[in-house]
This record gives structure tokens, C-alpha cells and sequence, in this order.
């Protein structure tokens, strides 16, 4: 079955840098785009940032220019390059198929405050 499993959240401090790491299965992985979605308490998920497998990225505007979508068709995964972080970025992060997929991971937590 489809399965995600996202690492490399934490805590860091406001202007700091995180790279987020999701390891997908179950699937034809460089068959789809792919992305990477948050959810922060009590607000409904978002797609931050999507990739198509030719390379063509797409983000929010809420982290344009600051956050960076990356895959590896060899290894089946995403990644989530973080810089310049913000309050505002604190969420659990997932990755998912763009549209998603039913089955999601666990996520993983983003932390930003001093």
C-alpha cells in the first residue's frame, strides 16, 4: 500500500533552517507530483510546495523564495529544504501525492520560536 514516512522536523530558532526528508512506497514514484503539505494547530492542511517530476515547482506564498522542494526518483524521496524560518512556519509537516493521497504519515513536527 501507499505508504509516507516524513523526518527531520524540530526545533529552531526564527531566521534558522530545517531539511524535512519523506521516504514514499507503495507507488510508481517519479509517476507523480509530488508535495509537501502543513497543518498548524487548529488551521486546516496546506500544500506549501508541490514538484513535478520534470522539475517544474510550485509554492505558497507564504514560502516563496524561502523554502526549496527537492526529489530523488532513485531513492523515492522528497525533501524540504527550510530556510529563514518563521513563527508562523510551526505545523506538522507531511509530504503526499499532489492531489493526495488518502493515506497519510505520521508527519512530522516544525517548531520555530526563541
Amino acid at each position: 500500500q501507499v505508504r509516507f514516512v516524513e523526518s527531520g522536523g524540530g526545533l529552531v530558532q526564527p531566521g534558522g533552517s530545517l531539511r524535512l526528508s519523506c521516504a514514499a512506497s507503495g507507488m510508481i514514484f517519479n509517476s507523480y507530483v509530488m508535495g509537501w503539505y502543513r497543518q498548524a494547530p487548529g488551521k486546516q492542511r496546506e500544500l506549501v510546495a508541490s514538484l513535478y517530476s520534470v522539475g517544474t515547482t510550485n509554492y505558497a506564498d507564504s514560502v516563496k523564495g524561502r523554502f526549496t522542494i527537492s526529489r530523488d526518483n532513485a531513492k523515492n524521496t522528497v525533501y524540504l529544504q527550510m530556510n529563514s524560518l518563521k513563527p508562523e512556519d510551526t505545523a506538522v509537516y507531511y509530504c503526499n501525492r499532489v492531489p493526495s493521497h488518502p493515506s497519510w504519515g505520521q508527519g512530522t513536527q516544525v517548531s520555530v520560536a526563541s
